[in-house]
Protein backbone atom coordinates (compact mmCIF):
# COMPACT_ATOMS: atom_id res chain seq x y z
CA UNK A 1 0.00 0.00 0.00
CA UNK A 2 1.35 3.56 -1.32
CA UNK A 3 2.79 5.36 2.07
CA UNK A 4 3.29 8.59 0.11
CA UNK A 5 3.47 11.89 2.16
CA UNK A 6 3.11 15.03 0.60
CA UNK A 7 5.94 17.58 1.23
CA UNK A 8 3.99 20.27 2.71
CA UNK A 9 4.62 23.97 1.23
CA UNK A 10 2.70 27.04 2.82
CA UNK A 11 3.38 29.11 0.01
CA UNK A 12 3.82 32.96 -0.29
CA UNK A 13 0.06 33.85 1.39
CA UNK A 14 0.46 32.51 4.68
CA UNK A 15 0.79 34.77 7.38
CA UNK A 16 2.76 34.32 11.02
CA UNK A 17 -0.26 35.62 13.05
CA UNK A 18 -4.04 35.33 12.62
CA UNK A 19 -6.49 37.58 14.97
CA UNK A 20 -10.10 37.50 14.80
CA UNK A 21 -10.62 40.67 12.47
CA UNK A 22 -13.27 39.64 10.04
CA UNK A 23 -10.64 41.38 7.16
CA UNK A 24 -7.87 38.75 7.77
CA UNK A 25 -10.62 35.94 7.50
CA UNK A 26 -11.79 37.36 4.26
CA UNK A 27 -8.30 37.43 3.08
CA UNK A 28 -7.95 33.86 3.36
CA UNK A 29 -11.24 33.01 2.03
CA UNK A 30 -12.32 35.56 -0.22
CA UNK A 31 -15.96 34.97 0.32
CA UNK A 32 -18.10 35.48 -2.82
CA UNK A 33 -21.42 35.23 -1.88
CA UNK A 34 -23.63 36.49 0.88
CA UNK A 35 -24.09 33.17 2.48
CA UNK A 36 -19.98 32.62 3.01
CA UNK A 37 -19.99 36.41 4.36
CA UNK A 38 -22.63 35.68 6.86
CA UNK A 39 -19.93 32.27 8.11
CA UNK A 40 -17.37 34.40 8.32
CA UNK A 41 -19.23 36.67 10.54
CA UNK A 42 -20.23 34.13 12.97
CA UNK A 43 -18.51 34.20 15.91
CA UNK A 44 -18.60 30.94 16.78
CA UNK A 45 -16.94 30.17 13.19
CA UNK A 46 -14.29 32.69 13.90
CA UNK A 47 -13.41 31.03 17.12
CA UNK A 48 -12.81 27.56 15.60
CA UNK A 49 -11.16 29.37 12.11
CA UNK A 50 -9.18 30.86 14.97
CA UNK A 51 -8.28 27.44 16.55
CA UNK A 52 -5.04 25.40 15.93
CA UNK A 53 -1.37 24.40 16.46
CA UNK A 54 0.80 23.05 14.42
CA UNK A 55 0.64 19.48 14.17
CA UNK A 56 1.03 15.84 12.56
CA UNK A 57 -1.36 16.11 9.40
CA UNK A 58 -1.39 20.12 9.92
CA UNK A 59 2.04 21.47 10.36
CA UNK A 60 -0.02 24.54 8.86
CA UNK A 61 -1.95 24.92 12.68
CA UNK A 62 -4.98 26.90 12.42
CA UNK A 63 -7.70 26.24 11.19
CA UNK A 64 -7.74 28.91 8.61
CA UNK A 65 -4.55 28.26 7.07
CA UNK A 66 -6.21 24.70 6.46
CA UNK A 67 -9.04 26.37 4.80
CA UNK A 68 -7.09 28.57 2.78
CA UNK A 69 -5.34 25.66 1.43
CA UNK A 70 -7.95 23.42 0.80
CA UNK A 71 -9.58 26.08 -1.30
CA UNK A 72 -6.61 26.32 -3.46
CA UNK A 73 -7.30 22.92 -4.15
CA UNK A 74 -10.92 23.67 -4.91
CA UNK A 75 -9.89 25.91 -7.65
CA UNK A 76 -8.32 23.29 -9.66
CA UNK A 77 -10.62 20.49 -8.60
CA UNK A 78 -13.78 20.73 -11.27
CA UNK A 79 -14.96 23.36 -13.90
CA UNK A 80 -18.44 22.78 -12.33
CA UNK A 81 -19.71 26.35 -10.98
CA UNK A 82 -22.16 24.61 -8.85
CA UNK A 83 -19.73 21.99 -7.53
CA UNK A 84 -17.34 24.51 -7.14
CA UNK A 85 -19.32 26.39 -4.92
CA UNK A 86 -20.59 22.95 -2.71
CA UNK A 87 -16.52 22.24 -2.34
CA UNK A 88 -15.84 26.08 -0.57
CA UNK A 89 -18.86 25.67 1.45
CA UNK A 90 -17.80 22.10 3.10
CA UNK A 91 -14.17 23.26 3.07
CA UNK A 92 -15.16 26.71 4.75
CA UNK A 93 -17.24 24.33 7.44
CA UNK A 94 -15.68 21.23 7.76
CA UNK A 95 -12.72 21.29 10.41
CA UNK A 96 -13.73 24.72 11.97
CA UNK A 97 -15.27 23.01 14.80
CA UNK A 98 -12.01 20.85 15.78
CA UNK A 99 -11.63 22.44 19.19
CA UNK A 100 -15.03 21.68 20.82
CA UNK A 101 -14.18 18.13 19.95
CA UNK A 102 -13.86 15.24 22.42
CA UNK A 103 -10.42 14.39 22.47
CA UNK A 104 -10.40 11.17 24.82
CA UNK A 105 -9.60 7.70 22.59
CA UNK A 106 -10.99 5.43 21.68
CA UNK A 107 -14.05 7.94 21.05
CA UNK A 108 -16.94 7.56 23.41
CA UNK A 109 -19.22 10.05 22.16
CA UNK A 110 -19.36 10.10 18.25
CA UNK A 111 -21.78 13.01 18.61
CA UNK A 112 -18.54 15.29 19.98
CA UNK A 113 -17.20 14.39 16.68
CA UNK A 114 -15.99 17.85 14.84
CA UNK A 115 -18.18 16.86 11.95
CA UNK A 116 -21.22 16.66 13.94
CA UNK A 117 -20.45 19.86 15.53
CA UNK A 118 -19.98 21.31 12.22
CA UNK A 119 -22.97 19.71 10.55
CA UNK A 120 -25.38 21.34 13.71
CA UNK A 121 -23.52 25.13 12.61
CA UNK A 122 -23.91 24.54 9.06
CA UNK A 123 -27.39 23.98 8.64
CA UNK A 124 -27.81 27.48 10.38
CA UNK A 125 -26.84 28.94 6.79
CA UNK A 126 -27.00 25.73 4.76
CA UNK A 127 -30.21 23.91 3.01
CA UNK A 128 -28.27 21.99 0.12
CA UNK A 129 -28.45 18.36 1.99
CA UNK A 130 -25.06 17.41 -0.53
CA UNK A 131 -23.73 20.12 1.05
CA UNK A 132 -24.28 18.68 4.77
CA UNK A 133 -24.15 15.31 3.95
CA UNK A 134 -20.08 15.90 2.92
CA UNK A 135 -20.04 17.66 5.91
CA UNK A 136 -21.03 15.12 7.93
CA UNK A 137 -18.99 12.49 6.57
CA UNK A 138 -15.90 13.92 5.06
CA UNK A 139 -13.55 11.59 7.09
CA UNK A 140 -15.10 8.46 6.48
CA UNK A 141 -12.78 7.64 3.39
CA UNK A 142 -10.15 7.66 5.64
CA UNK A 143 -11.87 6.03 8.11
CA UNK A 144 -12.35 3.30 5.67
CA UNK A 145 -9.00 3.39 4.70
CA UNK A 146 -7.51 3.75 8.33
CA UNK A 147 -9.88 0.23 8.95
CA UNK A 148 -8.28 -1.62 6.21
CA UNK A 149 -4.51 -0.81 6.56
CA UNK A 150 -4.97 -2.64 9.63
CA UNK A 151 -6.82 -5.46 8.78
CA UNK A 152 -10.33 -4.84 9.87
CA UNK A 153 -11.84 -5.10 6.54
CA UNK A 154 -14.96 -5.82 7.32
CA UNK A 155 -15.22 -2.71 9.25
CA UNK A 156 -14.11 -0.88 5.80
CA UNK A 157 -16.24 -2.19 3.86
CA UNK A 158 -19.32 -1.49 6.27
CA UNK A 159 -18.04 2.66 6.14
CA UNK A 160 -17.83 2.40 2.18
CA UNK A 161 -21.61 0.67 2.15
CA UNK A 162 -22.77 3.84 4.19
CA UNK A 163 -21.01 6.07 2.02
CA UNK A 164 -22.49 4.85 -0.86
CA UNK A 165 -26.25 4.73 0.88
CA UNK A 166 -26.13 8.23 2.04
CA UNK A 167 -24.58 9.98 -0.72
CA UNK A 168 -26.13 8.34 -3.91
CA UNK A 169 -25.56 10.52 -7.06
CA UNK A 170 -23.14 13.12 -4.65
CA UNK A 171 -20.36 10.29 -4.25
CA UNK A 172 -18.44 12.84 -6.92
CA UNK A 173 -18.63 15.89 -4.72
CA UNK A 174 -17.57 13.71 -1.23
CA UNK A 175 -14.94 12.61 -3.75
CA UNK A 176 -13.22 15.98 -5.04
CA UNK A 177 -13.54 17.30 -1.37
CA UNK A 178 -11.39 14.06 -0.02
CA UNK A 179 -8.66 14.60 -2.46
CA UNK A 180 -9.00 18.57 -1.68
CA UNK A 181 -8.77 17.62 1.64
CA UNK A 182 -6.08 15.04 1.72
CA UNK A 183 -4.04 16.78 -0.78
CA UNK A 184 -2.52 19.59 2.15
CA UNK A 185 -0.23 19.94 5.17
CA UNK A 186 1.95 16.98 4.57
CA UNK A 187 -0.91 14.43 5.11
CA UNK A 188 -0.11 10.89 3.38
CA UNK A 189 -1.72 10.56 0.13
CA UNK A 190 -2.06 6.93 0.76
CA UNK A 191 -5.94 7.11 1.62
CA UNK A 192 -7.03 8.59 -1.40
CA UNK A 193 -5.06 6.33 -3.65
CA UNK A 194 -6.63 3.43 -2.08
CA UNK A 195 -10.04 5.32 -2.15
CA UNK A 196 -9.80 5.85 -6.11
CA UNK A 197 -9.03 2.30 -6.86
CA UNK A 198 -11.69 0.63 -4.38
CA UNK A 199 -14.65 3.30 -5.87
CA UNK A 200 -12.93 3.84 -9.45
CA UNK A 201 -16.16 2.40 -10.82
CA UNK A 202 -18.62 4.99 -8.87
CA UNK A 203 -16.23 8.39 -9.52
CA UNK A 204 -14.45 9.74 -12.20
CA UNK A 205 -11.01 10.14 -11.21
CA UNK A 206 -9.36 13.54 -11.07
CA UNK A 207 -6.03 14.77 -11.03
CA UNK A 208 -4.78 17.88 -9.56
Amino acid sequence: MNTSQRIWNPGPMLMNVVTRDVNVFAHYIKPENETENKILNDLAWQEGAFWGEPRSGHPEGKIIYHIHEVLQNVDKSTNSWKMRQQLRLVTILHDTFKHLEETARPRTDWSKHHSIYALNFARKYVKDQAVLDVIELHDEAFYAWRNAYSGHFDKSKLILENLRERLGKNMQLFYLFFKCDTQTGDKYQSPVHWFEQIMQDEIILTNF
